[in-house]
């Protein structure tokens, strides 16, 4: 699959940030599109921004999202849908009395909206891309809205309020959307040699990983609504800095040369979410950057390729971003995170250049993911 980076959040300085525009995507989309056939990607995750449907209260204008849609049919793209990542309208934060109501309601509006369109087939949505990292960013740490401290928990449980609201209103009107969760999957562990109480600390902070997802289930805050049937797939975003330190957040290196016992391999911390929920899973993001692309997707390759051989249902591996993109905050310089950088020139629309040797390496990792999957259906019987 690949991610197109659709944020249109507002940034810790309080700018609003469209990267479908940013990265050129949406001038693009075409090229985009057709760039991904000698991969055989026919998979891409989009985002509607919420910011820029709804200008006004439950007035929608779909006209962009209208073209994606189109362009995407033409070209045979099946197009998995963010309605909304890390941004809001200019009138609502997570802590708005009305945000779970207006939210529902645009949830309703899409669905209508994509079925006019398209009556048939399947529509897989995300409501709110990763409730985790976003309550952390704009409850904990002023990183954007509603620019709080000490509040992740209550900007958490609001927006959880909104998903499910969002997946009743969009279920009423479609029985058959389905709804793909996009959470971060980490894995935090104590210092060497510290207390009981500090490990009891780093395995709770672990556990919070769940909280979002325990919370549409309805494992977890009931008063919510969340139920079980309101999950169908177990999408979870995955990178190289995804294991760290309690207190002190050093990172534990994916490459683990020095046998840190404390890492978990990939393979067992997607082994552990889908044993908990027992639904099936997509790796939603991962990426590196820089020169170390085509490594991180050999060794993601590989970790995939084990839990299909275990038999577990694994529908996807989504590569995110798959054009660079800047950070939010500071839009220079670029990450070069992508399948194809992105270079800008003055007044140009970026162009995409295709970083050959993550190209040769992502054709060996689908290989090896694709012989993984034969021994993986044989053992479904």
């Amino acid at each position: 699959m690949a991610g197109f980076e659709c944020t249109d959040k507002l940034n810790a300085f309080g700018n609003r940030v469209d990267f479908l525009t940013l990265t050129g995507h949406l001038a693009l989309l075409r090229q985009d599109y057709r760039n991904l056939a000698p991969f055989d990607i026919r998979t891409v995750r989009e985002g509607i921004r919420w910011s820029q449907v709804e200008k006004a209260p439950y007035q929608y204008d779909w006209t962009t999202v209208s073209t994606m849609l189109k362009q995407g049919r033409a070209l045979g793209i099946q197009q998995v849908w963010d309605l909304c990542h890390f941004g809001y309208p200019d009138d609502l934060t997570p802590l708005h009395p009305m945000f779970a109501r207006r939210f529902a309601a645009m949830c309703r509006a899409f669905v209508q909206f994509y079925r006019t369109h398209f009556p048939e087939g399947p529509l897989v949505v995300t409501p709110i891309n990763e409730v985790s990292f976003i309550a952390w960013l704009g409850g904990d740490v002023r990183g954007t809205s509603p620019y709080c401290t000490k509040q992740g928990w209550e900007v958490k449980y609001a927006l959880m309020r909104a998903y499910i609201e969002g997946v009743a209103a969009m279920r009423e009107t479609d029985p058959n959307v389905r709804i793909l969760t996009t959470e971060p999957l980490v894995n935090i562990v104590a210092p060497h040699d510290c207390s009981p109480e500090l490990q009891a600390e780093a395995q709770l902070a672990h556990e919070h990983q769940y909280q979002a997802v325990d919370m549409l289930c309805g494992r977890i805050c009931p008063e919510l609504g969340g139920r079980p049937e309101y999950l169908d797939i177990l999408g979870l975003n995955y990178y190289y800095s995804n294991q760290w330190e309690l207190g002190t957040h050093a990172q534990l290196s994916w490459v683990n040369e020095h046998q840190d016992e404390r890492w978990q391999p990939l393979r067992n911390l997607l082994q552990m979410a889908y044993a908990r929920y027992q639904k099936p899973i997509a790796l939603t993001e991962t990426s590196h950057p820089g020169i170390d692309r085509p490594h991180w997707i050999r060794f993601v390759a590989e970790e995939c390729a084990a839990v299909l051989q275990a038999g577990i249902p694994l529908w996807g591996i989504c590569l995110y971003p798959i054009i660079d993109r800047p950070d939010w905050d500071h839009l220079s310089p670029w990450h070069r995170a992508g399948l194809w950088d992105a270079e800008e020139e003055p007044g140009e629309l970026p162009e995409r250049v295709l970083y050959q040797p993550y190209a040769d390496a992502l054709l060996e990792a689908q290989q090896i993911v694709e012989e993984a999957c034969v021994p993986a259906a044989l053992f479904k019987g």
